[in-house]
């Protein structure tokens, strides 16, 4: 359909009429573009927000996952028996099991001595917990009491952690109001629902948070034998154990937390209204734009319409309007995303970037906002009888 409206033509009537006041031109590319950067911007906090809310999901080793029923998020996880991991290793298929403790847990910034909020992970040095190969010997300095690896991508407020311990300072703090002290670092990042990340061995933990109900712990990590079914382990797990835990994939628990943001809170559906209210914007810009160049040109359309110009043709006229409208628009709008996803990233560490999949989507959108207003201003030339005009 494109292709035949762009034919070619000797004269490019659309990019005259468009060209011929430059100021209204660049009007209405400043809206198209301010249009196309706020969609760009809701629709990439909004995936970024679903990206950043499994950062440390993602980074488990582990390929089944057991939960309490009872949670709900990464922010609000409920304990379940420590015995139910233990009894998914009767399952042929398991290999391995680490329990993990999750919680959020008050960390004195040891600069400013202002608290703040900080997931903070227990497990056992000896099993494995992340993917990451670096963390193993690292876990080892957590086996002595009162130890912990800091999160080095955690946001400043915590305190300049990272910087003092890498100058050789010896870094102590308070967690729950009791001390404890850096013993090396780690990168993790943040996610939406935590600002930074402890790991710590299961001793300490229960000594931050004494009131911890005796064998429970928030999240089980199961490994499978290399060439094992997982969907078909998890209804064999789901089929044995109580119905006191979840059994999920990898993949599951990944879009249990997303489906968290996505369904259970207002934020997806604030970000996609502003993309959406994006849309309209350009959309009012694009046909004030357009019926107004047909307006003011109404009298040359009626007298190419006297010449023997048929109404397809000059319609087609509006229509590559709309297409140049469109693609100029775009190309600041795109840059001006690429920028402040890059300025996002820096002051808030959430993983804001662009990918092909929301260019795409963003164009689509700015094409079809475009061709839709040049629609609907097609309805004034539809008008045009040059018997009326002259």
């Amino acid at each position: 359909m494109l292709g035949r409206i762009w034919q070619g033509r000797r004269i490019p009537l659309a990019w005259l009429l468009l060209t011929r006041q430059p100021v209204r031109l660049a009007v209405a590319l400043a809206g198209i573009a301010f249009a196309g950067t706020l969609m760009f911007m809701q629709l990439g906090f909004r995936d970024g927000l679903f990206d950043a809310s499994v950062t440390i999901h993602r980074l488990f080793d582990t390929d089944l996952v057991l939960i309490s029923p009872r949670s709900s998020s990464s922010v609000s996880m409920a304990g379940f028996p420590r015995r139910r991991l233990v009894q998914a290793m009767a399952d042929p298929d398991v290999e391995g099991i680490t329990p993990v403790h999750w919680n959020l847990l008050l960390w004195r910034n040891p600069d400013t001595k202002a608290t703040r909020s900080i997931l903070t992970l227990g497990f056992e040095p000896a099993d494995p917990l992340f993917t990451d190969p670096s963390l193993a010997p690292k876990a080892k300095l957590l086996q002595d009491r009162g130890r912990v690896l800091f999160d080095e991508l955690s946001r400043p407020e915590f305190g300049p952690v990272a910087e003092w311990f890498r100058s050789g300072r010896t870094v102590e703090s308070e967690i729950n109001g009791k001390k404890v002290r850096v013993a090396g670092l780690v990168g993790l990042g943040t996610s939406f629902g935590a600002d930074g990340n402890l790991l710590t061995s299961q001793e300490t933990y229960l000594q931050l948070l004494p009131n911890t109900p005796p064998g429970s712990i928030e999240v089980g990590l199961i490994r499978l034998r290399p060439g094992a079914d997982a969907d078909e382990v998890v209804e064999r797990l789901k089929r044995d154990l109580p119905d006191d835990v979840s059994v999920l994939t990898k993949t599951g628990f990944i879009a249990f937390e997303q489906n968290y943001w996505r369904s259970s809170t207002s934020i997806g559906f604030i970000f996609t209204l502003g993309a959406a209210m994006g849309f309209v914007v350009g959309c009012v810009i694009v046909y004030q734009i357009l019926y107004s160049d047909v307006s003011d040109h109404l009298p040359e359309y009626a007298t190419l319409m006297a010449m023997g110009y048929r109404l397809p043709t000059l319609l087609g006229v509006v229509a590559r309007e709309g297409i140049l409208l469109a693609v100029f628009g775009y190309l600041p709008a795109y840059a001006a995303g690429q920028g402040l996803y890059l300025l996002v990233r820096n002051a808030t560490q959430l993983p804001v970037s662009m990918n092909l999949t929301r260019a795409l989507t963003v164009f689509i959108m700015i094409l079809v906002m475009c061709m839709g207003s040049a629609t609907l201003a097609m309805r004034r030339l539809g008008d045009a009888d040059p018997a009326e005009i002259f």
